[in-house]
């Protein structure tokens, strides 16, 4: 089962990450709080709250609800054509 073990804010909407398989990077969540336009994300548009997050159930989540799997961030390191 694949967790997050650490999760660290790295500039703006980028947030390093460290699963449970050794498997570490940068994530960038800028365009999903910007062009998800479900209620749960605006609040999110505001750096200082999407700051706010924490490692709870293995996974990143934040005050308003928010948690997103760490499937769903694995896949996006995985598919991150900048590398």
């Amino acid at each position: 089962m694949l967790e997050i073990s650490q999760a660290k804010q790295i500039k703006d909407y980028k947030i390093e990450i460290i699963f449970n398989n050794n498997k570490k990077g940068i994530v960038d969540l800028k365009n999903i709080i910007f062009n998800d336009h479900r209620e749960i994300f605006k609040e999110l548009k505001v750096l200082n709250k999407f700051k706010k997050f924490k490692i709870e159930f293995d996974t990143l989540t934040w005050e308003n609800g928010l948690d997103l799997a760490p499937e769903f961030l694995y896949d996006l390191l995985q598919n991150d054509k900048s590398k």
